[in-house]
């Protein structure tokens, strides 16, 4: 069954497009037999459940951690995970770039933009994440490399809200490309937008409830 919606999913998106399966909550059992219909990426929300995680499923996965970040917990994520979706401040980027000397690493990271207007979501807003991008301070963190942006639009029926605030990301991505740093990763759509985040240029979506069934919230 999963197999079948995996493959669905898949052989509908364009190939420039990356699926992240949001696995948070899941069991050890269900990521197994999604990672067997050839799903790599995975992403988290919580680090302790991603340890463990880690430890216990097949080290080819990619490990997304798409959560809210604390900078005092990096340090235990900092040795295999993929690409932090989540960077909000300039003072996680500093942590994640010491965890990530520690290990001997470059982990690669996205900005997160506040691109709705609800106060549960965190982010840059636009002048802010400029402001980053120019500093000399973002230039030295050699241990960490942002390769775009990640973003989530309101949680609302309203398509034509969700089109501008997807679309206010990218027209911000195309702003900054260079040849010397293209950021060219954007990080949005979920199971219930990620059809206008592709219309809107989205080339990584982040998508759990449609091919795992809807989350357990009994577990965290």
């Amino acid at each position: 069954m999963i197999k079948d919606i995996l493959h669905k999913i898949k052989s509908s998106l364009p190939s420039s497009v990356t699926l992240v399966a949001v696995s948070k909550t899941k069991s050890k059992e269900q990521i197994t037999e999604v990672y067997e219909a050839g799903q790599k990426d995975f992403g988290e929300n919580y680090v302790q459940e991603l340890c463990d995680k880690h430890e216990q499923l097949p080290k080819d996965i990619h490990w997304h951690f798409i959560g809210h970040l604390q900078s005092n917990k990096v340090k235990f994520i900092a040795s295999f995970v993929h690409l932090i979706h989540s960077v909000d401040s300039l003072k996680l980027l500093l942590e994640i770039n010491k965890e990530a000397k520690k290990n001997k690493r470059v982990i690669n990271c996205l900005l997160q933009i506040y691109i709705s207007g609800e106060e549960t979501k965190f982010g840059f807003d636009f002048t802010e994440c400029l402001d980053l991008l120019k500093s000399g301070e973002l230039k030295q963190l050699a241990n960490v490399n942002v390769v775009g942006f990640m973003g989530m639009a309101s949680n609302t029926n309203d398509a034509n809200q969700i089109h501008k605030e997807f679309s206010s990301l990218k027209k911000f991505q195309q702003s900054l490309v260079t040849n010397k740093h293209p950021l060219n990763v954007l990080s949005f759509g979920m199971s219930g937008d990620y059809k206008i985040a592709i219309e809107e240029g989205s080339n990584m979506i982040r998508i759990g409830s449609i091919i795992f069934g809807e989350r357990d919230y009994s577990k965290k």
